[in-house]
């Protein structure tokens, strides 16, 4: 929501102890996200079928329908009988201040999911991404599969800034993948105590989004290269854009393709998101992501992905 004027105005700094207002907002916009919804979105737009995990309320239904029809495995959402789904509700003034609030809802229930009745339904997993979500269900999902041999993905995101260190060291050590921004990276090194070397002993591979300057990934086996972001990008509006790249990269491994491929796919994709309001709004057509490809990382990238992209419209 948007309010026309400054929350600042309607304010008195010695009455905060007793606050209570209200704003007259312009308007209302009910967006899609989740970094897991946002990343199986994106897989599916690669003409994949990621199978989504996770809890919801008995609100899902019409993000279910909008999932499936984008390619997404939705029957091994948890639906909670006491929570609706999970929310962001925020509010901007003209200064870009604001009053938002968070409520996990149904997410409060992702340690009751276990992984080995999914897994005997759908296959063995080429890995399971365990984003941001419940902590105890975080826990519970990296430890089920370092227990039963699922390689996993760590991605903590935003449970980094309240996780402890001893969280942190549980969630990502064994990882195939530890994924995270340049800050969160920092983050990871000042919260686990370990230096940057010390937690690439303790993943196989480390990918590391760097904004407008692209990505730096770098392994155990020494790997190491950076990737310029795409080019010509018109940044709209930046929610959604993180997990997009972990959508193109992890769909470029599934096809099969190098890691360098993988992290320029990564970025095409980010690219679409960065230039549209809205984490699950943008649109292409294989032709136009091709030619996005090549421009910006040359035709020996495009023409490694075309063979993948029959699936998309």
């Amino acid at each position: 929501m948007n309010f026309g004027g400054k929350f600042e105005d309607s304010l008195v700094v010695e009455q905060l102890h007793k606050l209570s207002v209200s704003f007259l907002v312009e308007d209302l916009e009910i967006r899609r996200g989740g970094v897991a919804a946002n990343m199986c979105f994106g897989l599916g737009r690669l003409g994949l079928r990621p199978v989504l995990v996770g809890c919801a309320g008995d609100d899902f239904a019409d993000y279910r329908s909008w999932l499936e029809r984008h390619g997404v495995d939705c029957d091994h959402v948890r639906i909670s009988d006491t929570h609706h789904t999970a929310r962001f509700v925020c509010t901007t003034d003209t200064t870009g201040a604001q009053f938002a609030s968070f409520y996990p809802g149904a997410m409060s229930e992702a340690r009751l999911v276990e992984l080995a009745p999914i897994v005997a339904k759908v296959g063995a997993p080429s890995y399971v991404l365990i984003g941001a979500d419940d902590p105890d269900g975080m826990l519970r999902h990296t430890e089920e599969c370092r227990q039963r041999g699922y390689p996993f993905i760590a991605d903590p995101s935003q449970q980094l800034a309240f996780g402890a260190g001893e969280l942190i060291r549980q969630l990502i050590d064994g990882a195939a993948f530890l994924f995270s921004n340049e800050y969160e990276s920092h983050m990871i090194e000042q919260k686990t105590g370990w230096s940057s070397d010390e937690v690439l002993e303790r993943v196989a591979i480390q990918v590391k989004t760097l904004g407008k300057d692209g990505v730096h990934v770098r392994s155990r086996d020494g790997v190491d290269f950076t990737r310029p972001a795409a080019k010509d990008v018109t940044a709209l509006e930046p929610t959604g854009v993180g997990d997009a790249f972990r959508a193109g990269f992890l769909g470029a491994l599934a096809w099969g393709l190098s890691l360098e491929h993988a992290a320029e796919v990564g970025c095409v994709l980010a690219a679409y998101v960065v230039e549209t309001v809205g984490p699950q709004d943008y649109k292409f057509t294989a032709e136009q992501f091709l030619a996005r490809l090549d421009a910006s990382y040359g035709g020996e990238a495009a023409e490694a992905v075309r063979p993948h992209l029959t699936a998309v419209s």
